[in-house]
């Protein structure tokens, strides 16, 4: 069973970053699809960035140029660096373990983006 911690989250004034990390536990972060998702109260979750099985990553439109996901394989962590950030960037950020069948989230992290 894979485990998930999120951390990073917090309040931030517009156009500020922050860098949100996501800690594996229980498999390897490179042998499978990590992505990271947000969801606001009274909405769907939308994917926000993943890599793809290739190695790549993929973004939405809506982050494209200012959010990065990244991994550090020897601390099994995944990384959104999110710059130049918006209101409507507010979320709970979550992270998604996917390998085959099986899939794992985290327990999310608040972001909040406000003067």
């Amino acid at each position: 069973q894979v485990q998930l911690v999120e951390s990073g989250g917090g309040l931030v004034q517009p156009g500020g970053s922050l860098r949100l990390s996501c800690a594996a536990s229980g498999s390897i972060v490179s042998t499978a699809v990590m992505s990271w998702h947000r969801q606001v109260p009274g909405k769907g979750r939308e994917l926000v960035a993943f890599f793809t099985t290739g190695g790549g990553t993929n973004y939405a439109d809506s982050v494209k140029g200012r959010f990065t996901i990244s991994r550090d394989n020897a601390l099994n962590t995944v990384y959104l660096q999110m710059n130049s950030l918006k209101p409507e960037d507010t979320a709970v950020y979550y992270c998604k373990y996917s390998r085959g069948s099986y899939a794992s989230w985290g327990q999310g992290t608040q972001v909040t983006v406000s003067s």
